[in-house]
């Protein structure tokens, strides 16, 4: 299915948010709705050191 997400295309960049192919629930588990999300300190240090090339951070509120 797809999903917008924010995607960490080159380090030190601002993330850019785009569609991308996720897959749909598996038998057993259910699809919620995220409203809001979060970019944690170890995603952010993360970005910064250069690790990126299309990494999607963030974690969901509950």
């Amino acid at each position: 299915m797809d999903v917008r997400a924010a995607v960490a295309v080159q380090a030190s960049k601002p993330l850019e948010v785009m569609t991308v192919q996720l897959e749909g629930p598996r038998a057993g588990e259910v699809l919620v709705e995220v409203k809001a999300t979060g970019i944690c300190h170890t995603d952010d240090f993360t970005l910064l050191r250069g690790r990126s090339g299309g990494a999607v951070f963030g974690h969901p509120r509950p």
